[in-house]
């Protein structure tokens, strides 16, 4: 199987990586409730949490068809694209930080070290 990894930058010091870094800070206010992790019986995203996605991210300030948030364990088994026209993010593990006081930087952060992060 061909995997193809993106690799590219994306600077943290721009308004709209500060929306999504809050994105991130919700998602993990939400836990594993969170409608961006609302999964059908299959395991994939549910219809709901691919809008609610692409709703959340594009109010962060990007304008794409279709986004989809996993977890870096759906990361890890290979999570396939369902679309084309699909951008996948993935949502950096809770489990990696603290809560003392700098978790929009931390989550600012991950983003760039999470394989194809937020």
């Amino acid at each position: 199987m061909h995997l193809v990894i993106p690799e590219f930058s994306f600077a943290t010091n721009t308004p709209t990586a500060n929306n999504i870094a809050q994105l991130i800070l919700d998602a993990w206010a939400e836990g594993p409730g969170s409608p961006l992790l609302k999964r059908d019986p299959n395991g994939l995203p549910t219809g709901g949490a691919v809008q609610e996605a692409t709703r959340r991210i594009n109010a962060a300030g990007l304008d794409l068809t279709r986004a989809v948030v996993i977890t870096e364990a759906e990361h890890g088994s290979d999570y396939i694209m369902q679309s084309d026209n699909e951008i996948v993010f993935v949502l950096p593990d809770k489990a990696r930080v603290t809560d003392h006081g700098h978790l929009l930087d931390t989550a600012k952060f991950l983003m760039a070290c999470t394989p194809n992060g937020i």
